[in-house]
């Protein structure tokens, strides 16, 4: 504490940093955030019957009657009050936290189903859902703030809960969100351009990745892709067991592909033979992640092994649907460059090149600018058609991103390009365009049943679209 200006010595009722929720007798949290200063709402928080202020800068109007407490970081402030008010819940469980630019979601995701389908009470902290054993939650952040994930640990441990597999997300780590939290072991699965337009450059991006290592205690574990040079990077100060894993170098797990098809992956992992219905090299990465965390928290081999292969791919990520003309339709949520180049490598290395790949793809308004030319680059070069289109504009013009996603096609692709602003009728163009045989991927939005535009959502889902233009087609 820097300073304090009244009684400690007083009970509150609950905690809040949203002024707007602030009732008799709760505490208020000035957090400073990305648009807004909670500081300009003490006044607000006070008026609504707050009992105490949290803040960095003590105001200048101070109230008889309420306790001001001065810290140096309020959104820490915020982490470690939370945790203390549901009883540090992150405590009673094994929580396993899971980091890296692609592939978050379907580790953590598929780590749930492989607990859940080996007979334990387990909980899921993620982009797609929030799931408290079996009772599911939506979503809202891929890291949750610090008070709504120790509610869900809290619920969580009400339910006796046993595992909770968490992703964490650069913001969330950056934002104090996950610093009170008692983890049981953290992944690292890769790291590449995203989230430039938050953390500036690439060398504060992923040191915010590696403090969720650096502060992993001595009783945890502490799993790294050493395929990916970040790797070794993520380990350099942490106290936990260190373990590895990889495709193409030495590592403590590793695994090879038997085979790749659109069917699913044959597997070697540590030596024992897998078959999975996921597909491509980048799944081939999870699975292998999954396998040995499976292994790290005690699932005996045989009953991981064939757990794996039971499980089921994660919703927009590399779902498909072939319809009877023999064109396969694929939904991807690859929104970052090297995911979209994951997945268009993937289709690449098992179609027969007798086909067309055309590939619908955008980039989110709002966000990170500098990825759009890549992306751009990356589709047309691994395409033989690509249409260009909004993803989610929000409060940009679509037009003008599309021109940043243009600018990045080298000339020898640009008769492969076009663009349709509308992404209902991009992705009818395409259907409209392919033949028996052809592959459609649709990227960037892959699980989200909605389009944001303006600040406004409407209901958009791309597999349903797409599956129902391919109906229409063969009727």
């Amino acid at each position: 504490m820097e300073a304090v200006a009244g009684s400690t010595a007083v009970t509150i009722n609950a905690i809040h940093f949203d002024s707007r929720k602030v009732q008799l007798n709760d505490l208020f949290v000035a957090v400073r955030g990305t648009i807004s200063d909670g500081h300009r709402y003490i006044e607000t928080a006070v008026n609504q019957g707050a009992l105490a202020i949290v803040c960095e800068e003590l105001p200048e109007n101070i109230v008889n009657g309420v306790t001001y407490v001065q810290v140096e970081n309020a959104q820490t402030a915020l982490a470690f009050m939370a945790a203390n008010y549901y009883g540090n819940p992150s405590g009673n469980l094994k929580l396993v936290g899971v980091t890296g630019t692609n592939g978050k979601t379907t580790v953590a995701t598929l780590l749930y189903q492989l607990f859940m389908k080996a007979g334990f009470k387990v909980g899921l902290l993620s982009t797609v859902k929030v799931m408290v054993a079996d009772k599911a939650f939506p979503a809202t952040h891929t890291t949750p703030d610090s008070l709504t994930i120790n509610e869900y640990l809290y619920k969580m441990n009400a339910e006796g809960v046993e595992f909770c597999f968490m992703e964490v997300s650069s913001h969330g780590i950056a934002q104090k969100r996950t610093a009170a939290l008692r983890f049981a072991g953290a992944i690292f699965t890769n790291l590449s351009h995203d989230h430039l337009d938050y953390h500036k450059n690439f060398a504060e991006y992923r040191d915010v990745k590696k403090q969720l290592f650096d502060d992993l205690p001595p009783s945890a574990f502490a799993l790294v892709n050493v395929d990916d040079k970040n790797g070794l990077v993520m380990m350099q100060n942490t106290r936990a067991k260190k373990f590895t894993y990889a495709l193409r170098s030495y590592a403590d797990y590793n695994a090879h592909i038997l085979e790749n098809q659109f069917g699913g992956l044959l597997l070697k992992l540590n030596g024992h033979e897998v078959w999975s219905k996921l597909v491509g090299n980048f799944n081939a990465y999870n699975l292998l992640a999954i396998y040995a965390v499976g292994e790290l928290l005690g699932l005996e081999t045989q009953e991981n092994l064939r757990i794996i292969s039971e499980l089921e791919s994660v919703s927009g990520r590399f779902q498909y649907v072939v319809t009877g003309k023999k064109i396969t339709a694929i939904v991807d949520y690859a929104h970052t460059p090297d995911a979209l180049k994951n997945v268009l490598e993937t289709i690449n290395e098992i179609r027969t090149k007798n086909e067309e790949l055309i590939t619908v793809v955008g980039c989110g308004g709002d966000r990170d600018r500098t990825k759009r030319p890549v992306m751009g680059k990356i589709a047309a070069a691994l395409s033989t058609k690509v249409i260009f289109t909004s993803d989610n504009p929000r409060t940009e013009d679509p037009e003008k991103i599309l021109i940043d996603v243009e600018a990045g096609v080298e000339p020898q692709n640009f008769k492969k390009t076009m663009s349709v602003v509308n992404r209902r009728q991009a992705i009818k163009t395409a259907c409209q365009l392919a033949k028996p045989n052809d592959i459609i991927l649709i990227a960037g939005k892959g699980h989200e049943t909605y389009q944001e535009i303006n600040g406004k959502r409407s209901d958009f889902d791309d597999f349903k679209i797409v599956s129902d233009f391919l109906n229409e087609l063969e009727k």
